[in-house]
Formats: structure tokens, C-alpha cells, sequence
């Protein structure tokens, strides 16, 4: 075989690679960052356009409910159905989904955008989950190292943050280029504005799936690879048996068959019956709906008061929101490459447990000191967490969540995470409040990994008693062989 070879990229994150590793790695990495920069270039401006629109902001609160709605409801089983039916095609189908999403935009009509945050929300729920599960899969199955596969989740969330802050500069070009027109005079179809980027992400999201089509292979969960075998033997047996030379291949179009209810019972049997795979769930669902809140309101957190006998209509001086946006971004870069130095030193596990901590310290910081400046500087904490957190949170989960039913698995954990969305979007609660709550999840998500970490280490412990146990009674029974 040919000698290994250092990865040019990611150098800092994985110590050695074959070319073999390498090439696949990047196989995965360009579609990736693809498909993310689909996803970035909409983030900043989708607010922006329903405004411009003249949607009032309950409107576009409902709207913006809907699409985390959305996600819930089709998360619990459309990744039970990428386990069943092909990761790859369900890759394909986020691309596609999004693009629909994205063209429902240049309509200024509420019942067509609130179609296209439906169907953003399924894509998100197909972003999260099933390029990782390929990726996995694709990884053990070629039979590369498995300590190798941290290096490909910190080097995708390194570039990741990467994407986001040139998607952020490259949306504020397009939107600056023409101001929002109607097609025609009075009419209700629009381009150009705020419109622009959503038609960038459609180029991006293009491009990534023209590359994943030929690029990558499909993949299943184990249990649909054997049961597509299963059917495929059995269907031959049919046609061999009747003489016909063919079988019937028609498929079940049933409600039941369609929301693939035997793999959303399967995902939560899972789960019943190793509590390691529940934990890890909530674990991340508290984090990332932390994470989420964040989002949410570091923009008022940071927004500073009106000074005393300033009049209610003299508007303040904004502070430098983009800058803001971009320093966070460097954070949590800087936390994945972070990641890369102690992942050396830690496990997943152990690692994950001081980022809930430190994270939750970050956090808070706008409840208790409630000002921009000390706010500012615990942001920029925290996004290092976040850069350390997904590297490590998808490590972890590549080890316990099983092969079978991981894209299933990986929706289901965002069940709960959308609750905690959806509670904030619903609820009118200050910023220091929404703070106080994250730093809660945050509190429980240490106590969670801490019971985490004894419960693996135990497990770890015992094997190993039991491998050196029964390693001693092999070197007894050649010890009375050669007796």
C-alpha cells in the first residue's frame, strides 16, 4: 500500500491519512460546505424579506413557527425513510426541497411562503441528519481508521464557519445589487433585493447536488440493506415459481408504508432499550436548543438601552451587528481547531462535559449581568463551545448511535430541540429571561453527561475485566496443552 500522507487541509485535525482517506474525505467535505453555503446565504435575509413584503411581525412569527413545526412533525419519520430508501437520494432531496423553498421567495403572497417554510423545514431536518449518517457509514464501511473520523467532523465545522462568514458577505452583495422589483407593474411576483441571495443558495445548492450525484455512492441502514436483499430473493423465488420471469415490483403506497412507521417504532425501541442512545438525544437537544436561543436574542442582548432623556422617537446608534456576527464565526473556527488539540488528550465523552459547563457559565452572563459589554464577551465563550461542541457531539454520536437506524435516530433527537424552539417563539419572554432558561438546559445537559461518562467508563471497565478474563483462561487451556 502507498505510504500515508498528511491531508493538506485539515493537518491540524487528523495526525496522518492514506490518499484513500484523504479523497473520500474531501468527497464529503465539498458537497458539505455546498449545501451549508445553500443554507447560510438564506439565514440573515429571510426576516428582511417578509418585512419588506409588509407582513406584520405576529405574521411573521407564524411563519417563522411553521417552519420549526414543520420540521418536527416530518423529522420523526423522514429519516427512518432515508435509513430505508437510499441516504444519498434523501441528500438529493434536501437540495431539492430547499431550491422549491428558496423559489417560493419572489412570491409576495403569505400561503406561498408559508409552503416554502414547510418545506425548508423538512430540508433542515434532512441537513442535519442525513449527510452525517452517509458520511459515517461510508467511513466504516471503506474501512478507514475510526479515531479519523473526528478530524472530518472538525474540519467540516471549520469550514463551516468559514461558508458562513463568505455567504454573509456574498447575500449582502446580491441584496445591494438592484433594489426588490415586481415583475410587472402591481404584480405580486418580485427579484432582485432581498430576493437575491435566496437565487445564490439556488446556484449553491445546484451545484452541490450536481457534484453529490456523481460523486458519492448510496448507502442504507443495515437493517434496510437486509431486508432490500430479503425482498429482492424473495421477489425472484415468486417469478421463478410462476414461470413469469418477473416479479411484481409494485410498492406500498399506504400512509403507514409512506411516514414508514416500522422505522420510527424501530428508532424509539432503540432508544427504550439502551438508555446510552436516549441520553445522547436530549444531551443534544439541550445544547443546540441553547444554541438556538442564542440565535434568537443575542441581537437585543446586545442592543443597548436608550440613556435617560433620550426622546422615544430619537433612534440609537445600532451597534456593529455584522462585525459581531463575523467575530463569532472566527470563535467558533477558532473552537474547532481548538477541539483538534484536545481530542488528544480527552474523549468524546469527557470533553463534551466541560464544554456544557463552560458554555453554561457563558450564558449566564446577559441573565445575571445584564449589559452589552460583559454579554459580548461571553458570546464570543460561548461560540467556542459551539466550535468544540459539533465536532465532538458528532464523534460521540458516530460511536453510539447504531448503523441501522441512524438517520431515524438523528431526526428524533431533534424532536425535542424543535419544542424548545417552537416554546420560544411562542412566548413573549424578555431576553435575560430566555438566558436564565438556556443556562438551565445547559446546567441539566452537565448532569446528564457527567451520568454519561460514569455510565460509558463503567461499561468500558467491564469489558475489559471480561476480555482479560477470558484472555487468562486461553493462556490456561495452551498452558495444559502443552502440558
Amino acid at each position: 500500500p502507498p505510504p500515508p500522507q498528511r491531508s493538506l487541509f485539515v493537518d491540524c485535525f487528523v495526525k496522518v491519512t492514506t490518499p484513500d482517506f484523504k479523497s473520500f474525505q474531501m468527497q464529503y467535505l465539498v458537497v458539505y460546505w455546498l449545501m451549508m453555503a445553500g443554507d447560510w446565504l438564506q439565514g440573515p435575509y429571510v426576516y428582511a424579506l417578509y418585512s419588506s413584503y409588509g407582513f406584520s411581525q405576529e405574521d411573521i412569527a407564524v411563519l417563522f413557527v411553521a417552519g420549526f413545526g414543520s420540521s418536527m412533525f416530518f423529522g420523526t419519520f423522514i429519516g427512518s425513510l432515508a435509513d430505508r430508501l437510499g441516504r444519498k437520494r434523501f441528500c438529493l432531496l434536501y437540495a431539492a426541497l430547499y431550491i422549491a423553498s428558496c423559489l417560493t421567495k419572489h412570491v409576495r403572497g403569505y400561503w406561498v411562503l408559508m409552503l416554502g417554510r414547510l418545506l425548508g423545514g423538512i430540508a433542515t431536518s434532512l441537513l442535519f441528519s442525513v449527510f452525517d449518517a452517509w458520511m459515517v457509514f461510508e467511513h466504516n464501511t471503506r474501512g478507514h481508521d475510526p479515531q479519523w473520523m473526528s478530524g472530518t467532523f472538525s474540519a467540516a465545522f471549520f469550514g463551516n464557519s468559514l461558508v458562513a462568514i463568505c455567504a454573509g458577505v456574498l447575500a449582502q452583495a446580491a441584496a445591494d445589487a438592484q433594489p426588490l422589483t415586481p415583475f410587472s407593474e402591481g404584480g405580486n411576483v418580485m427579484y432582485g433585493g432581498y430576493c437575491a441571495p435566496f437565487d445564490l443558495a439556488i446556484v449553491f445548492l445546484s451545484i452541490g447536488a450536481a457534484v453529490l450525484s456523481v460523486s458519492w455512492t448510496e448507502n442504507y441502514g443495515e437493517v434496510a440493506a437486509e431486508d432490500a436483499d430479503s425482498a429482492e430473493k424473495g421477489a425472484a423465488s415468486e417469478a421463478l415459481l410462476s414461470g413469469e420471469g418477473k416479479a411484481d415490483t409494485s410498492k406500498d403506497l399506504s400512509l403507514a408504508t409512506l411516514m414508514d412507521v416500522r422505522g420510527l417504532q424501530r428508532g424509539i425501541r432503540l432508544m427504550k432499550e439502551d438508555s446510552t442512545i436516549l441520553i445522547c438525544g436530549l444531551l443534544q437537544s439541550l445544547f443546540e436548543g441553547s444554541m438556538y436561543i442564542f440565535v434568537f436574542m443575542w441581537t437585543p442582548a446586545l442592543t443597548p438601552a436608550k440613556p435617560e432623556g433620550q426622546a422615544e422617537g430619537d433612534p440609537n446608534e445600532p451597534p456593529p451587528y455584522g462585525t459581531m456576527f463575523a467575530t463569532f464565526m472566527i470563535c467558533c473556527m477558532c473552537g474547532s481547531s481548538i477541539y483538534s488539540v484536545l481530542c488528544k488528550h480527552f474523549s468524546a465523552e469527557e470533553l463534551l462535559l466541560r464544554v456544557f459547563v463552560v458554555a453554561g457559565c457563558a450564558l449566564s452572563v446577559p441573565f445575571l449581568v445584564p449589559t452589552p459589554g460583559p454579554s459580548y464577551m461571553a458570546f464570543l465563550v460561548f461560540e467556542m463551545c459551539v466550535g468544540i461542541y459539533f465536532p465532538c457531539m458528532g464523534t460521540m454520536k458516530s460511536a453510539i448511535v447504531p448503523e441501522e437506524s441512524r438517520a431515524a435516530l438523528y431526526n428524533l433527537f431533534r424532536v425535542p430541540l424543535n419544542v424548545i424552539v417552537l416554546g420560544v417563539l411562542l412566548s413573549d419572554m424578555s431576553s435575560a429571561t430566555a438566558f436564565a432558561w438556556s443556562t438551565s438546559f445547559l446546567a441539566a445537559g452537565a448532569a446528564l453527561q457527567s451520568h454519561l461518562v460514569t455510565k460509558l467508563k463503567a461499561a468500558n471497565d467491564s469489558k475489559n475485566q471480561e476480555q482479560a478474563k477470558n484472555q487468562g483462561n486461553l493462556d490456561d487451556l495452551l498452558g495444559q496443552s502443552k502440558e
